[in-house]
């Protein structure tokens, strides 16, 4: 039974993105904000196109995690229509592809999709892509039009290849531009938020989003470097958090800052709020929900909402009895989160710190 509550998630109000669809459905493209917010020297500033032709291994863009669990819980089959809230390097659509589902992928990275469109071209029009948020999955061109899916996944964790490019600017330990956007879509960069925004704003974000102790006194570096030269690279502002804080233990000094500002760049949290919000309207009744989360900030949100839309009655100290719960939409299929085998944080480290949560959308109220 639930405690009543004046809201299951905490997060602002998501931005919304900016999108133009083209003519087939399944295809959309973002606009970069036109409101000036990020002129960047990065990655989406001048690159050049980025041919995968090549590259057919999921791995070698991105290694998915929990792929027999995620085969498992979905689902997928023939006639089924699957939604890849998270593209990536299309692993996870692979799978579904496989099983004979057709699959949607959706991702603001456009070097992203198009990894995934030529690797998974042997499905033909069994998947498609569409550019945007995870926030946005209401824009879905075929949500639109009255469509709804049997599966939706979120996996929540920012790709290796995006995380080992030095040009996307997400790395403490390689020299890059500070950039951090998952996408054009994106309307700050890093540059912006450790540049032009106030030391409280700095100090809120570090303490939010990375749960950093130390956040007052690296918000305090951060305006007194930048008063003399504004930071430019990713090690500039690594070493500018390690000369303020010291380096103790294995673990970097700026880990949970890179974490925070990358969050805060991307409304990581925003996002996984409206598109939770939105699940219900995406799936069909008995539709599956699955969420991969890296970091106990998602894994809370995650959690809380599933309890909250599964829990058949609320309670409250100041009501004489359990109320039915007006906001029941879903059924745990697992009641606590599923974490990764031994065997596979073996085979891909990067795995050791998901969980994957389950739940089906119920039948709606007579």
């Amino acid at each position: 039974m639930a405690r009543a509550s004046s809201g299951v998630l905490w997060a602002r109000p998501s931005k919304t993105f900016i999108t133009t669809q083209d003519a087939a459905l399944g295809t959309a493209r973002s606009l970069v904000n036109p409101t000036g917010a990020c002129a960047a020297s990065g990655w989406l500033s001048a690159q050049a196109p980025v041919d995968f032709s090549g590259t057919t291994d999921a791995g070698a863009y991105h290694l998915p995690v929990f792929p027999a669990e995620i085969a498992a819980w979905m689902e997928a089959g023939p006639g089924k229509f699957i939604i890849d809230g998270t593209l990536g390097g299309g692993g996870h659509s692979e799978i579904f592809l496989k099983s004979g589902a057709t699959v949607l992928g959706v991702d603001r990275d456009p070097e992203a999709l198009a990894h995934a469109r030529a690797r998974l071209a042997e499905f033909g029009n069994r998947f498609s892509t569409w550019e945007g948020n995870f926030s946005q999955l209401k824009e879905i061109p075929e949500i639109q039009h009255g469509g709804r899916a049997d599966g939706l996944l979120l996996d929540l964790g920012v790709s290796s290849r995006q995380l080992d490019s030095a040009a996307r600017g997400f790395s403490f330990m390689r020299e890059g531009p500070l950039d951090m956007r998952m996408g054009p879509s994106s309307p700050h960069t890093a540059a912006e938020v450790v540049n032009q925004w106030d030391e409280a704003e700095i100090v809120r974000v570090l303490f939010e989003f990375g749960e950093e102790p130390k956040a007052r006194r690296i918000a305090s570096a951060i305006v007194k470097q930048r008063a003399a030269k504004k930071f430019e690279t990713t090690l500039e502002l690594a070493a500018c958090i390690e000369a303020a804080v010291g380096r103790h233990g294995r673990t970097h000094p700026a880990t949970r800052a890179f974490q925070a500002i990358r969050m805060a760049v991307n409304e990581e949290l925003e996002s996984l709020a409206a598109a939770l919000d939105a699940a219900s309207s995406v799936l069909k009744p008995g539709g599956r929900l699955l969420v991969i989360t890296f970091h106990s900030l998602e894994d809370r949100m995650v959690k809380r909402f599933l309890r909250h839309r599964s829990a058949p009655f609320i309670d409250d100290p100041g009501w004489p009895e359990p109320r039915p719960n007006p906001d029941l939409q879903f059924q745990l299929l697992a009641r606590k989160a599923i974490t990764p085998t031994a065997e596979e944080t073996s085979l891909n480290p990067r795995a050791r710190s998901a969980k994957l949560r389950v739940a089906r959308l119920l039948d709606p109220k007579p």
